[in-house]
């Protein structure tokens, strides 16, 4: 059985903390998220967005977490889901902020938790966002589109 490719931890800090990620002081952070569906939406996929009407004021750390977080997600829908509908999900919860992203794709933990022949993103957004306090959950199942949900506080 063999293994996958060794993690370089500061490769791999690099990667959730790198600030080249569309800028979230210009956008905001729904801005900055609808920025990274555009390749998604290029492909043919639709994009729903559901957000208050009053918006939610988040700080500007919190943003860029969630953004990162956002980014590494799209990436797996874009290369993997095979999903026609995208919808994304951005709200209050008590004393945070929760962003949760479904598509209708094919669904597979395996894309998403990585493996011998995928990289370590989403562990490491995970990781990034358990530093901070917050909670990732994902739901996905082969043929049942993945469900992602990402909560931190907003301190």
């Amino acid at each position: 059985m063999g293994q996958g490719p060794a993690l370089d931890e500061r490769a791999a800090s690099r990667v959730i903390t790198d600030d080249q990620a569309t800028d979230v002081h210009a956008l905001g952070l729904a801005g900055c998220i609808d920025e990274l569906t555009v390749p998604l939406r290029q492909s043919g996929v639709r994009v729903h967005w559901e957000t208050p009407p009053h918006g939610v004021q988040v700080p500007a750390a919190c943003a860029t977490l969630l953004c990162q977080a956002a980014q590494e997600i799209l990436n797996c829908a874009f290369e993997y889901s095979q999903a026609t509908e995208l919808t994304i999900h951005l709200t209050a919860v008590d004393h945070g902020v929760r962003l949760t992203m479904t598509d209708n794709g094919v669904g597979s933990q395996r894309q998403l938790l990585g493996g011998r022949d995928h990289g370590y993103g989403v562990c490491l957004m995970t990781a990034a966002v358990y530093e901070a306090g917050g909670i990732v959950t994902i739901d996905s199942a082969p043929g049942k589109g993945t469900l992602v949900s990402i909560t931190v506080p907003l301190n």
